[in-house]
Order: structure tokens, then sequence, then C-alpha cells
């Protein structure tokens, strides 16, 4: 079950809030609860099956559990031998890190085979931050409810926000009173309206109207379209998830951070990765980015004061890259992030020795808008859309092709009551164009327009020859078959 995907989900969301509610109002909805309610949840989220290899089925949750054990271990043991810098530590990333990396590998080395759950990324760097932390002894080694808490909690697990350890354990083992449970009620509820209002209007117009129009295209002003369309969709429908997991935190007590501040207001691109999925972009700055400067700095590894930055954008970006997954699209969304801030980087440096001048309301406004242009081709390699297929937006069957007739239906569903026009061919020869334009009530009853979808047409004396012909019924003025074509008859 995917979280916040559907009003299923907010279904049986009320399983849990309502109590939580009558417990919050007697100042009673305490960290046991927020325990007990997460356990629940996730038995529930994850006890659909998966292959670990064709034909070998599996409960998600046993994957859950075996993945918590792991972490538990690796953190507990790097705790127990003194969180000590060195090959020790980067042994313990390494450890953490295996169970992502073959739910990442496993399904291209075996085909049709899963390994891994719904957020694991997500779990994932929570355990690094834990791991981050001991190494930085900036926290005691955790209690097991603690940890396992802090990695499961389940408003958050599958896309996050990302929290990071000390801050959640502040708020989770917090006692509120009815006054601080009712503030927090509050902030959940703007929270929870914003999500709707977000993921399930503006997001699914824009999906609906936009974006699958766009992409049916593939001409150049279709890209461009798609461009703008992916990158206001993605934000709308991710902003609108974490505003359901922020709404949802803050009913258990855990102030989960923001995850979106105003992104396409940025005035260049370090200012959007400030605002733009922050809690992630965060992460890798401290955890990687921070970490690479610092020791470049101390052993004096470059000349240049630049390069390190430089090198360290790179790293930081390239990993993002690759944590989102193996493909090449993913990976070179994350070198081009690396190249805009590396630029970004040097045109600032310079501009900071010749003396900054206050800009002026056109030139922050131009900055705006050269920013977004960029990160909207950025979102746009993100999304795989270039160079991959047009995505079809007519649904058809031809149910049956015979010696008598030929008869079926076809539907735009970008322009759901008017008729599509048909092309009948024999082979390579065109013969006929007729509208599939009768009406059917099952057609109408599944939610295909008006149901004036359907054709059928008397079956051409030319084929009632004795020889095998193929034909071929397509959408009118393009060579796309129909489902179900094309089709070989033989007619006496």
């Amino acid at each position: 079950m995917i979280p916040y995907a559907d009003f299923t989900f907010f279904g049986l969301l009320l399983y849990a809030v309502v109590p939580t509610l009558i417990l919050g109002a007697f100042g009673r909805a305490a960290w046991r609860w927020a325990l007990f309610v997460t356990a629940v949840m996730l038995v529930v989220q994850y006890y659909g099956l998966i292959h670990l290899r064709p034909g070998f089925p599996v409960r998600e949750i046993w994957i859950v559990l075996a993945f918590a054990a792991w972490q538990w271990a690796v953190v507990r043991v790097f705790a127990g031998v003194g969180a000590p810098p060195g090959w020790v530590f980067y042994g313990a990333i390494g450890v953490s890190l295996l169970p992502l990396a073959t739910a990442k590998l496993f399904p291209v080395v075996w085909p049709g085979s899963e390994f891994g759950f719904l957020g694991i990324s997500y779990v994932t760097f929570r355990a690094l931050d834990v791991i981050f932390c001991l190494r930085d002894n900036v926290i005691a080694t955790p209690g097991t409810l603690d940890l396992l808490m802090f990695l499961f909690f389940f408003p958050t697990i599958s896309s996050g926000p990302i929290d990071r350890f000390r801050r959640f354990v502040g708020d989770w083992r917090r006692t509120r009173s009815r006054a601080e449970f009712l503030a927090d009620l509050d902030i959940a509820v703007h929270r929870v309206f914003r999500g709707f209002f977000y993921k399930f209007v503006v997001a699914a117009l824009i999906r609906e109207y936009w974006l699958e129009r766009a992409a049916s295209g593939g001409h150049f002003l279709a890209y461009l379209s798609y461009m703008y369309a992916y990158t206001f969709y993605l934000f709308f429908d991710f902003a609108g998830y974490s505003a359901f997991a922020i709404g949802l935190s803050y009913l258990f007590g855990v102030h989960t951070p923001e995850n979106f501040e105003r992104p396409f207001l940025a005035r260049n691109i370090r200012d959007f990765w400030n605002r733009w999925h922050i809690t992630l972009s965060f992460w890798f700055r401290d955890h990687v980015y921070m970490r690479f400067l610092l020791a470049a700095t101390r052993g004096r590894w470059f000349a240049s004061k630049h390069t390190a930055a430089i090198i360290g954008y790179f790293l930081a970006f390239g990993l993002m890259g690759l944590w989102h997954g193996i493909e090449l699209h993913y990976i070179i969304y994350g070198l081009y992030q690396a190249t805009l801030l590396s630029a970004f980087h040097v045109y600032s440096s310079r501009k900071k020795d010749r003396g900054r001048l206050r800009a002026s309301p056109l030139q922050r406004a131009l900055a705006v808008f050269i920013t977004f242009q960029f990160v909207a081709f950025g979102l746009l390699i993100f999304s795989g859309r270039i160079g991959a297929a047009r995505l079809p937006h007519h649904l058809s069957e031809v149910e049956d092709a015979n010696c008598t007739e030929i008869f079926g239906w076809l539907w735009d569903k970008h322009a759901p009551n008017a008729p599509v026009n048909v092309d009948l061919w024999d082979g390579e020869q065109y013969l006929m164009t007729f509208p599939a334009k009768e009406f059917r009530q099952d057609l109408a009853d599944a939610g295909y327009g008006n149901g004036q979808h359907a054709f059928r047409i008397q079956t051409p004396p030319l084929f009632k020859d004795g020889h095998s012909h193929m034909i071929h019924l397509r959408i009118a003025g393009t060579k796309r078959d129909l489902t179900n074509m094309p089709k070989v008859i033989v007619c006496p």
C-alpha cells in the first residue's frame, strides 16, 4: 500500500487518527501510543507480497523486519567498538548501505525479482545519520525503541521528509499537555488540507489536462510543454505528499521539518537547493559535501580553494543521482546539478572578489526567471522523458475481424466526447477511413466519454478472394495499430 496515494489509505488512517484525537484531548497521546500505531501501520502497509525471485513470494513485512535487525546490529556494533574514525567508520557506512545497494541492483542482475520495500532509500539515510552522529560523538548509543521508531516512523517512512535523530528523539519522547496537543493539531489540520489541495486538486489537474497531453507529442514544443508541466506536477505532487507526512507527524507530536520553501522563487541554483527537497539536500550538504570539504581543507589536498568545493559538488550530487536510481537519466541529473552549482560557485566567488552591488527588482526577477529555466530542464532530465517514446492517449480494441464484419472501439481520452476516425489497410495498401461514433452503453459505463466510440463495418468484398490478407486498423492519419491488430484473414 502506497501512503497518501488514494482515499483508501486515508480511510485506514481514520482508525489511527480518531483515537489519537480523543487521547490528545485528555493529554494522553504520548510516545507509547505513537509506537503502537507505527507498529500496526507497518504491518498494514507492508503486508503485501513481493517476489524475491519469480515464483518465490514473501511478505514484504519480513523484508522490513530483516532490514531493521540489520541496521540495529550495525549501529550496536559500531557503537560497541567506540565509533572510531577511519576504516571502521567507513566499513559501518558500507555495511549499512548494503541492503539499499542490493535493492537497487537485484532487479538488474535478476530481472523479475524484487528485494527491498517502499521507502528503503529514506530509511537507509536515517540509519546513516545515526552512524554519522555516533562518529561525531554528538549522541549516545541509541536505545532499541528510539532507533527503530526513528527509522520506521510511519508518516514519513515512504518518501520522507528525512529527519535527524537528535531532533526526532526529543520530540517523540516529549510529553505533551492538552494545550500543546491542540497547537500541534492546528498545524496538522493546515498541512493536511494543503496536502489535499496540492496533490488531489492541482497536481491531478496538471497531470490530466497538461502533462499527459504533452507526453503524447514528439516535437520540440511538446517537449517544452512537458518540461514545464512535469516541473509543476512534481512540485505539487511531492509537496502535497510532504504536507500530509508533516501534518500527521505533528498529530503524533513529532515536528518533522519542512521539505519545500517556495522553490520556484529561488534566485540562483544554490538558493534553489536551500528550498527544494530541503531535508534531502541538507543531508547531502552536511554528511557528504561539508565532510569532504573539511577533510580536503585540513589535508590541503588541492592548491586552489575552489577545487575542493567543485569536487565536493560532484561527489554529493553524483551520489544523490545514484540514490534515486542506477538509471542513466538519474546519474546525468546529478551531474547536471553539480555542474550548475560549480558554475555558480565560481561566478559568485568572482563577484564577491569584485565587490557585490545591490540588485534591482528587475535583476532579481530576471534571476528568478533564469534559475527556473535551468531547474525545469534539470527536472526534464530527471523525468527520463528525453528520448522516450510518446505516451499514447488513445484506448482501443478490435473485438473481431472476420469474413463478415469488423467491429471494436476507439477513444481519445484527451477529447473524451469526440469521435476518432479509423483507417483500414490491407497490408501496405490503404483502403478506407470511417468514424468510431456508434453508441455503446458498456463504453459509457466504463467512463469512456459519452460512449459514442464504437465502430462496426461489413468486411469489404475485396478480402473475399480466397487469398491471405493482413488487416490493419489504425488511428486515422497514423501508423499506430489499434489493439489486437494486425490480423490475418482468409475468406472464400
